[in-house]
């Protein structure tokens, strides 16, 4: 006979195994002999065993007490639906481990590959990491408001890179991140901003459904929430004096 030391000594596993076997109705308990102890049978051994062997292969505690009383057919069959359930699950893992290495790549799990694409452009030309996060962003939530603009928007955004005067301003954009409002820089930058919105036909104060994303860009830098004021009102006073003008 067997002390539960012992008993859980030759399963391989820890007396609190035992009793918890002996808790939820794996493992009968045997009553205590004339000095107070418990003794586990040989039986007993072989059962522990038994039951640790298929807890270890994945079976749940609750299916392992059906199975040890099992006929062989009833038993293969089990094991057949357990077999399955388990493949399930390690699809399942799978296919969360495949999408936790795209969310390793940030960008790639929600956004469009052309963005991704000009997101890694940018990178390339020098634009800081803080930029390109910030970027992204805003693509996000075009994707949200606007989703039938994106593909001509992607396009849009790769060719304004084939223009050195347009990667020149953006750049001049990204290290502005940091300066104050009223800098004579932002100033500066403000008229080659506006000059480029005018030779473009851009207007700064347009910004239909993506006024959300616009807000992700500004808030981000007083500097930036300013040249964007700027711009906002110098092209409203242009197309006022358009209207004037073209009045009989």
């Amino acid at each position: 006979m067997l002390t539960i030391g012992q008993l859980a000594a030759t399963a391989g596993v820890t007396v609190r195994a035992v009793r918890h076997y002996h808790h939820v109705g794996l493992l009968p308990e045997p009553e205590r002999d004339r000095s107070g102890y418990r003794r586990y049978s040989a039986q007993a051994a072989v059962d522990l065993i038994r039951i640790r062997t298929l807890a270890d292969a994945g079976v749940p505690l609750a299916r392992i007490d059906a199975l040890l009383h099992a006929q062989p057919a009833e038993f293969a069959a089990a094991v057949d639906d357990i077999d399955a359930e388990l493949q399930r699950k390690i699809d399942q893992l799978t296919e969360h481990r495949r999408r936790i290495t795209e969310l390793a790549g940030g960008e790639g799990l929600v956004l469009p590959a052309g963005v991704v694409a000009n997101l890694n452009r940018m990178r390339s030309l020098g634009v800081s990491e803080r930029t390109v996060r910030l970027e992204r962003d805003v693509w996000i939530l075009l994707q949200a408001l606007d989703p039938e603009s994106m593909p001509q928007a992607i396009k849009d955004k790769a060719a304004s890179f084939d223009d050195p005067q347009t990667t020149r301003l953006y750049l001049a954009c990204d290290q502005s991140i940091d300066w104050d409002p009223h800098d004579p820089r932002v100033d500066q930058l403000i008229d080659e901003l506006d000059s480029w919105e005018i030779d473009h036909a851009r207007d700064s104060s347009e910004q239909g459904n993506t006024g959300l994303a616009f807000s992700r860009v500004v808030e981000a830098s007083p500097a930036w929430q300013r040249i964007f004021d700027v711009l906002a009102h110098r092209a409203k006073q242009r197309r006022t004096a358009g209207h004037v003008r073209a009045e009989p």
